[in-house]
């Protein structure tokens, strides 16, 4: 393993509000690790849910997968995996502990670092907390095929900072009007901000097969109409796929167990597999055998 610096962002976060990313060391050299961000408008859609069992998926067909909790100050993946860390990331921005010591293996058998919850210091985007977080990315990205990143919700700079690390970005929303709406105001600070050309679109508890799909065309036709990137051209969004609305994720999560390890034949889990199998073929290097 070695300690090089993190791949170049396909969009650079050098078009990121100065609060979120002025003092950021240049990124140069390139490693094979993807660097996905999955975030969302709104709070509650199921972005954490989502991130854990992506990982599952993804480590089962042979990945090394690291999932950071970049939701900073509200942290809640330990929670979802039933986890009691010793170290989080709140010891190693501190300087209590050693980042290595921060990385344990998750059920799924993938590795997560976990951050501290209720830390009002995190609410905001200072320099000490994007130089750590940076760092912190920086050093473990080339150790692992893909890094998701589990973002908060909305546009703060915490969020949109944590968002500029990422190579791709992964919306989570679920049918809701307001979902959409949040979902919708992410996407135009990520074209005009951020400057990034394409945007990836998850959406959670669909009703029906087909209605991620629809959605996302209503989505891209007020981002055609409203939203224009550096290129000229609407910010493009793609539909990844939809997680359907499955009485199973509820049970998981109560039990704060992996839906893909507990009850991996429910739609619910099939959906999260075929997402997994997408992002693989579209975003990554095929697995070593």
């Amino acid at each position: 393993m070695n300690d090089a610096p993190l791949p170049q962002p396909t969009t650079p976060a050098a078009g990121a509000p100065a609060s979120a990313g002025a003092a950021t060391p240049p990124i140069t050299a390139p490693v094979d690790a993807r660097i996905i961000a999955i975030t969302s408008g709104k709070g509650g859609v199921g972005k954490t849910f989502l991130s854990a069992n992506l990982a599952a998926a993804l480590t089962r067909r042979g990945h090394r997968v690291l999932v950071l909790d970049a939701d900073l100050g509200l942290a809640n993946l330990d929670v979802v995996l039933n986890l009691h860390p010793k170290v989080t990331l709140h010891d190693v921005f501190t300087g209590k502990a050693q980042l290595e010591n921060a990385v344990i293996k998750a059920p799924g058998g993938f590795s997560v670092l976990l951050a501290g919850s209720g830390m009002v210091e995190y609410s905001r985007l200072t320099p000490e907390v994007r130089n750590e977080l940076y760092n912190v990315i920086q050093t473990l990205a080339p150790r692992f095929d893909v890094v998701l990143l589990d973002t908060g919700a909305g546009i703060s700079d915490v969020v949109l900072f944590s968002v500029s690390l990422a190579q791709e970005v992964l919306i989570v929303a679920t049918p809701e009007p307001t979902s959409l709406t949040d979902a919708y105001a992410a996407i135009k600070v990520l074209a005009t901000q951020q400057k990034r050309q394409h945007v990836r679109l998850v959406v959670n508890q669909a009703a029906r097969a087909g209605d991620g799909r629809a959605i996302t065309g209503q989505l891209q036709q007020v981002l055609d109409r409203f939203v224009t990137t550096d290129s000229g051209r609407s910010m493009r969004l793609i539909h990844m796929g939809d997680i359907p609305a499955d009485t199973s994720v509820r049970e998981a999560v109560m039990r704060r167990q992996l839906l893909m390890q507990q009850m991996p034949g429910c739609p619910a889990a099939l959906a999260v597999a075929q997402l997994a199998n997408k992002i693989e073929s579209t975003l990554l290097k095929p697995a070593s055998q």
